[in-house]
């Protein structure tokens, strides 16, 4: 009986990560057994860094809106929670860009809850 053996499958796996491993320095790029692990560890990275980019950006955006109440007279937790009573229903990203790109805007949300 012939020696079963699966070179196909077990090939296009290999290829599927090297393809990943592409730009990575040194060994890392092609030789088998390194490209693996530093694929896996990428994919950690990745994986633990799109949670941590969400709590990145939530930061930010409370940064920005801080500074743009305190322009007005207000901190950030006053500001919130006169936003929230009032009904107003605009989420901190929203705010944010308000506040960078748009402060008359801003403003007139900071009028309305005064």
């Amino acid at each position: 009986m012939p020696r079963s053996v699966n070179a196909v499958a077990k090939r296009a796996r290999r290829k599927k990560v090297l393809k990943l491993a592409k730009g990575y320095f040194g060994r890392r790029k092609n030789v088998w057994t390194v490209a693996k692990n530093a694929v896996d560890k990428a994919m950690l990275y990745a994986y633990r860094d799109r949670k941590t980019n969400k709590r990145n950006f939530r930061s930010l955006w409370i940064t920005r809106i801080n500074a743009a109440a305190r322009l007005h007279g207000l901190s950030y937790s006053q500001f919130m929670g006169k936003v929230k009573n009032n009904g107003i229903e605009l989420n901190r990203k929203v705010l944010a860009d308000l506040a960078m790109n748009h402060p008359d805007a801003f403003k007139a949300v900071v009028d309305k809850i005064k």
